[in-house]
């Protein structure tokens, strides 16, 4: 059995590396795979993805991970240092252990930028796909209307938002994914006003398909890789964003583990308690930078013109 392991890993790479796919999920595969190898190969990229898989694992397992309840106070243990009496990262002024803190508040981070991700990107593909397909005077709305959010800065937008709404994580995430679909719209309308025009988009019409079927079956996949890197890229952002709301008290509210809210509430003690804040700075720091390196390989792997050449 053993002699015959090195042999079958052979015949998968040789699978996965075949020149001439036999079906169209071969192709998938293969093409799936040399982009893993170019991801592999791109180390700072490489560490984003561990980083973002850390995260992952680090909210799945939060309840093993924890060493303490994050809501639990204990008054007698507050404002300990780092590693005192278990507490890895201390404890802030209502005495509840900010590593257990930090690992729960890993499950909120993540959530928000989940939903983020699968609710602005889809909007703004839907806005600019119709947008550049159309055009006319659909285009020149659409296009305004997107204009007008473009031109207040997210916080700000946001903030008015969430004002409007009330304070609340469902909220938040609403308001964050209205400031943030239209950076998606311009890069669809972008891809769509290059490809509406094709030969195989007159061969599709040709043939007696409908805009919406256009437009969803051949439009869209062209402009999902563009739109993957800009999601990955924007989402230190939109993880920047959801702590700002936190940090005014418009995010998650107490006694919710949310990165934001716990350096507000250490900011008072930054002098003399400098854990309370900075071990969750350093946490959106860390996951911000980890999309930012991702972001950065997948704009390389993805980037038709740098595989052609």
């Amino acid at each position: 059995m053993n002699s015959d392991t090195p042999a079958l890993k052979q015949g998968v790479r040789a699978w996965l590396t075949s020149d001439a796919p036999e079906s169209r999920f071969h192709a998938q595969m293969v093409q799936l795979y040399a982009g893993w190898q170019s991801l592999c190969a791109n180390k700072l990229a490489f560490v984003g993805f561990l980083i973002i898989v850390v995260l992952i694992l680090v909210a799945i397992f939060a309840p093993l991970l924890a060493t303490h309840d994050p809501s639990i106070q204990d008054l007698k243990a507050t404002l300990l240092p780092p590693q005192t009496d278990g507490h890895i990262f201390g404890t802030d002024d209502s005495g509840r252990d900010i590593w257990s803190r930090v690992v729960y508040g890993s499950r909120i981070t993540l959530f928000i930028v989940a939903l983020v991700a699968f609710t602005a990107p889809v909007f703004g593909l839907l806005v600019g796909t119709v947008s550049g397909y159309l055009g006319g005077w659909v285009d020149t709305v659409l296009m305004r209307i997107t204009d007008i959010f473009l031109a207040f800065p997210r916080l700000v937008l946001a903030l008015a938002f969430v004002s409007a709404l009330g304070a609340g994580i469902e909220n938040a995430v609403l308001a964050i994914s209205l400031t943030a679909w239209p950076p998606y719209a311009r890069i669809a309308r972008a891809e769509t006003l290059t490809i509406r025009h094709s030969d195989y988009i007159a061969a599709i019409q040709l043939q007696g398909a409908g805009r919406i079927r256009i437009i969803i079956g051949h439009i869209w996949p062209m402009c999902m890789s563009s739109l993957i890197v800009r999601v990955t890229l924007d989402m230190a952002g939109i993880i920047l964003t959801a702590a700002g709301l936190g940090f005014l008290g418009l995010g998650a509210q107490p006694p919710s583990p949310e990165w934001g809210a716990m350096i507000s509430a250490g900011r008072t003690f930054i002098y003399d308690h400098w854990w309370i804040a900075t071990m969750p700075g350093l946490a959106i720091f860390i996951v911000s930078l980890g999309f930012n390196l991702l972001g950065d390989g997948l704009r390389d792997i993805l980037d038709p013109k740098k595989a052609d050449s």
